[in-house]
């Protein structure tokens, strides 16, 4: 994983990066959270990582939380990593990444397209305001620090 190169920032978007922001990280949490994939064979025949790659992420992920090892039930020795709660929220993380990654990093069409499954409608992350309900553009969202960062003091 990244170093804690991170510790000084009061930042929650850094220190998100020190758990998921690893190469591998997130392709491993979509796998999991749109594939179903739950076996360490199944993460590195998929994706083709590394297994000493994929077992450190995969330590990791249970360490901090985003995931439980438990044992397979079709054999002992086996074991599966199950998504938390904590993890599965990493769901709209993965399809606003997908959504900006289909708009400037992909050629052609979208690989993948999200669907809610109760009317098979399409799914876009959005911005929207709690207290008025309204879709919020780029250019009206406003960052405001609810303490003191240490770095700056």
């Amino acid at each position: 994983m990244l170093g804690r190169t991170y510790e000084s920032q009061n930042c929650s978007a850094a220190r998100a990066l020190e758990i998921v922001g690893e190469r591998w990280s997130l392709l491993i949490i979509r796998h999991a959270l749109l594939r179903g994939v739950t076996r360490f064979g199944d993460f590195q025949r998929g994706l083709g990582v590394a297994r000493n790659i994929l077992a450190a992420r995969l330590d990791r992920f249970v360490q901090e939380g985003l995931m439980e090892r438990r044992p397979s039930a079709e054999s002992a020795p086996h074991h599966g990593y199950i998504l938390t709660d904590m993890g599965r929220e990493l769901l709209p993380v993965v399809m606003a990444l997908t959504h900006w990654g289909d708009r400037w990093a992909a050629p052609g069409d979208p690989p993948v397209i999200f669907r809610h499954e109760h009317c098979g409608g399409e799914l876009h992350q959005q911005t929207v305001c709690d207290d008025c309900g309204r879709y919020a553009a780029i250019e009206a969202v406003m960052a405001h620090p609810t303490a003191p960062s240490p770095a700056l003091a």
